[in-house]
């Protein structure tokens, strides 16, 4: 099944109020001020990740008025223990030329907002909404990134909007809440039906997906009075610190160079807009989403011919699809070129030692598939899937530390331009399980990217008995022409 944006509803600045001023959360029992070092991996994601989650009523009609209020108070509880450094600052050292955390009980912010819709006005939630950036809280554009006054999140110009750890909640039309902060910020919406909406934004540099989700779900166990799941968390990235000299033994193709970043825009190298989730969407795009059932991975996974993982099958599948419409359509010169694409790796238990099962911050790295277009279209799916099984086997310990050392030397950012693309699978995130004592979210995900190197891999809505997602959706942006070409190939199957 294909969607795309024309069956999307509108929201405006008129649609959802602010009910409160924004509030400014420091932790009640403020800790000694620190800095806390940011490893080569966290240097190369400083982007804030906007997330929204949507709640039904519950069917036995427990009240949400009080939710905000609730929300509110988990929240100081999660700044306290132990996400005491989520109320503070990043910040850009002039002595190590390097993006530091600065723990210095600066707060976070929190609004409330009301929504004249109901939940359901909202229509397909599954389907990427760009007008849902209306549910999470947006710093703005400031100038100093050790400032601490509620409106600015300090960064200079050019990298102010990756400077900003943001947690919004949003709920519709009765109470909602809103906190942010210069790391965090938080938007709480009630609807009128009863429904309610949360969203995030996190900086990259301090959480990845797995952290992110680990704190969202202690936040729920805090609102559904069960407290903490988390009674430790290691803040320290030191272990991941480069090697002194750097020992580069391979050649990272999957990153790009900083020095080069000044000419190439990407969602991890722009500056002038929130990456990856930019305001304005270009018409020269069209976005679309594709429905894979859990049939029709079953199928794709038969096909292969080759036993897979559903990421491994259905990785392939979109890279040959992906790569038919933009390479494949120009059989003298463009199948020529290599086709890239590139996708995160979980490294906690690849790295020796091992990081704790308590790590917080950024455990994985890029790693990335590559072959030549005309191989990759004119072959079986079965060698798309090789491709990326050999991809995500490169990944060694040493290879893990020959990456830091060279982002230690290159200060670079996942190449995410040429022909390359990132698919980050944020359905095996466990977002959608985030329970605040209402029910699993009816949706959770990402706020809309209008950046076409990125393609998302979110939760289907299909659940098994126990809740969790079998199907997945495929969100993804191309020129006009070329989606007309990926839509002829993407179910070829």
């Amino acid at each position: 099944m294909v969607n795309n944006m024309s069956h999307v509803m509108s929201i405006t600045d008129q649609d959802l109020v602010k009910e409160e001023p924004i509030l400014l959360m420091s932790p009640r029992n403020p800790v000694p001020t620190e800095t806390i070092f940011l490893s080569n991996i966290d240097q190369a994601v400083t982007f804030p990740v906007e997330t929204v989650f949507f709640y039904e009523a519950p069917p036995n009609m427990a009240s949400t008025v009080g939710i905000a209020g609730k929300v509110r108070k988990a929240v100081e509880e999660v700044l306290l223990v132990p996400y005491y450094f989520m109320a503070g600052r990043l910040n850009f050292s002039d002595e190590t030329k390097r993006l530091e955390l600065v723990c210095n009980n600066a707060g976070a912010l929190f609004v409330s907002a009301k929504s004249r819709f109901c939940l359901m006005d909202l229509g397909n939630l599954s389907y990427p909404n760009p007008s849902f950036h209306h549910f999470v809280l947006r710093p703005g554009i400031y100038k100093s990134l050790a400032e601490t006054a509620v409106f600015t999140i300090q960064a200079s110009v050019n990298v102010v909007w990756f400077l900003n750890l943001l947690i919004n909640l949003s709920m519709k039309n009765f109470c909602s809440n809103h906190v942010w902060s210069n790391q965090t910020n938080h938007i709480v919406t009630r609807f009128e039906c009863g429904g309610f909406a949360l969203g995030f934004t996190t900086n990259h540099a301090i959480l990845d997906g797995k952290s992110a989700s680990e704190m969202f779900h202690n936040l729920a166990s805090i609102c559904r009075g069960e407290g903490l799941k988390t009674n430790h968390i290691n803040n320290d990235r030191t272990c991941l610190k480069a090697r002194t000299p750097p020992q580069i033994h391979f050649p990272h193709t999957e990153y790009v160079k900083l020095a080069r970043t000044s000419s190439l825009v990407s969602s991890f190298t722009s500056q002038k807009r929130p990456s990856p989730s930019p305001h304005v969407f270009s018409d020269k795009y069209t976005h679309k989403l594709f429905s894979f059932t859990p049939q029709m991975l079953k199928f794709l996974k038969q096909k292969a011919m080759i036993k897979c993982s559903t990421f491994e099958a259905i990785l392939a599948h979109i890279w040959r699809a992906r790569t038919r419409a933009v390479l494949g359509h120009d059989r003298d010169q463009d199948q020529d070129q290599d086709s890239t694409v590139l996708f995160a790796v979980d490294i906690r238990d690849m790295i020796s030692p091992p990081l704790p099962s308590s790590f917080i911050g950024n455990a994985v790295i890029t790693g990335y598939a590559q072959a030549k277009a005309r191989d990759l279209v004119d072959g079986p799916l079965s060698y798309g899937v090789e491709m990326v099984r050999e991809g995500r086997e490169r990944v060694t310990s040493e290879y893990i530390r020959s990456v830091i050392d060279w982002l230690e030397v290159y200060k670079g950012t996942p190449a995410t331009c040429g022909c390359a693309f990132y698919v980050s699978a944020w359905w095996k995130l466990g977002f959608g399980e985030v329970d605040l004592g209402f029910g699993r979210a009816k949706h959770a995900g990402p706020i809309l990217s209008g950046n076409d190197e990125f393609v998302l891999l979110l939760d289907g809505g299909d659940c098994d008995e126990g809740g969790k997602g079998l199907g997945i959706n495929v969100w993804i942006g191309l020129e006009k022409e070329k989606m007309e070409r990926f839509l002829q190939c993407v179910f070829d199957m």
